[in-house]
């Protein structure tokens, strides 16, 4: 379901993979975060994604004209989790409202793996 904002001269519609993408890119701006995550349905493990494909790992639900939002994603090696994660929640948030103007409500922020690089 789009977010709608009503206007005196109709109604703007956002599309939620629109909304996923800013969230996608301004999560990727984040330190300590190598990319998001997609399950995969067959063997229940989760792969890093392409950043074509940022959305896979993003879900966005409409709650009373307000967002929530779900990212699922795969951090480096080294860094501390609930930073980084604070991080992405504030960059999100940050983002989507100012290019929407719609309210985020919750971003939730799943850690789906650490990437170690060799």
């Amino acid at each position: 379901m789009a977010a709608k904002i009503n206007t005196e001269l109709g109604v703007i519609s956002i599309d939620e993979n629109v909304i996923a993408t800013i969230a996608g890119i301004s999560a990727m701006e984040c330190y300590g975060i190598v990319g998001m995550a997609s399950k995969n349905a067959t063997d229940g493990l989760f792969e890093l994604l392409k950043s074509d494909y940022l959305t896979k790992g993003i879900k966005v639900y409409t709650k009373d004209n307000k967002l929530i939002i779900d990212l699922h994603v795969i951090l480096e090696y080294g860094v501390k989790i609930s930073v980084v994660a604070e991080n992405i929640i504030d960059k999100v948030k940050f983002s989507v409202e100012k290019y929407t103007g719609i309210q985020v409500e919750h971003i939730n922020v799943n850690v789906q793996g650490i990437r170690v690089e060799k």
